[in-house]
């Protein structure tokens, strides 16, 4: 403020003189005090001396201070932007007196975009590590409950089902007893089922470096020796990324275990096929069935298989008919 009023003063002082000297060599008075005498457009000249000098001052203190605002102004913007993230440095155009000051908020700009970059880097660090870490509990629990389950419970069931198959073979009661007996030994060997489907949740059988053809041979046998149920398989041989052979592996899982808990089934088929640039995986049972589109909306199953195949860039196709069967087909292309 004090730079544009002794600026505004030294101006108007010296268009004072200057219009001064100019009329008193142009129209030399004869005598000094006919200048107060003399008047320009109506006016005292002196008075007129005094106005114009002092207009010329305030017009061009007004202007000064109206420019050095608006540089101001510019600083305060750029700062701003700066705290809501937003700014960008590269056309903004100051006068040499603030320059200085501007490489100063560009510096500031710099740093607090490479202080951002560390902090999203370590946030991202941050919950990569935790969900590997709850990835990793969440597996050991898993596990552990799995082989309290398979210890425990699984062999109880067994255990039940194979006294429960001696008494039938004895039995020699009436044909209502023995009907409630029979009932009693189909709930045992559903709950069996859904005992191994269970396990088969909890502790899913890993990929672990093999190929998705030995992955499939190999659930497939373990549950060909475990349940009651024929189960056919036809793996070719088909060159996959690793993530998508992991993501058709779990579709696998999902849709085998959902066979064994509600399909009341007695056979099960496996396909992996390549088929004109596609790759196919068909499950297929010959169980009770179920409403598609009905079980989708509030199948948890259901949805997480449809999204791991949308994730490959493939589609789920489920046809299902009552007391006929059930078929999954999942097509990706192969590129």
């Amino acid at each position: 403020m004090s730079r544009h009023i002794i600026g505004s003063l030294l101006l108007a002082f010296t268009v004072m003189v200057v219009i001064f000297l100019s009329y008193a060599f142009t129209f030399p008075p004869a005598e000094w005090s006919a200048l107060w005498k003399e008047k320009v457009l109506g006016v005292p000249f002196v008075v007129f001396l005094f106005m114009i000098s002092g207009c010329v001052g305030a017009l061009f203190g007004v202007s000064f201070d109206w420019f050095w605002q608006k540089q101001w102004r510019t600083i305060e913007h750029a700062l701003l932007q700066m705290e809501q993230g937003n700014i960008d440095l590269s056309h903004k155009q100051v006068t040499k007196e603030l320059y200085d000051v501007w490489e100063q908020i560009e510096k500031l700009q710099k740093h607090w975009l490479e202080q951002t970059k560390r902090a999203q880097k370590l946030a991202t660090e941050k919950v990569k590590y935790e969900e590997e870490l709850i990835e990793r509990v969440i597996s050991e629990e898993r596990n552990r409950l799995a082989r309290e389950l398979h210890d425990s419970v699984s062999q109880q069931l067994f255990a039940a089902s194979m006294m429960m198959s001696a008494l039938m073979e004895t039995y020699a009661g009436g044909e209502r007893e023995k009907k409630q007996l029979k009932l009693v030994e189909q709930m045992i060997h559903q709950s069996q089922l859904e005992m191994r489907a269970l396990l088969l949740h909890l502790r899913p059988v890993q990929l672990k470096g093999k190929s998705l053809q030995d992955g499939m041979k190999e659930l497939l046998m373990e549950l060909a020796q475990k349940v009651p149920m024929e189960i056919k398989w036809k793996i070719e041989e088909v060159a996959l990324d690793r993530g998508v052979e992991d993501h058709l592996f779990r579709i696998l899982q999902e849709s085998v275990s959902n066979t064994l808990r509600h399909a009341k089934a007695n056979m099960l088929e496996v396909l992996l096929l390549e088929r004109d640039g596609f790759v196919l995986l068909r499950v297929s049972d010959d169980g009770i069935g179920f409403d598609v589109e009905q079980t989708k909306s509030g199948s948890y199953g259901l949805q997480h298989m449809y999204e791991r195949a949308a994730e490959i860039g493939g589609t789920l196709k489920i046809v299902s008919i009552k007391n006929k069967g059930t078929r999954l087909e999942v097509k990706v292309p192969l590129v």
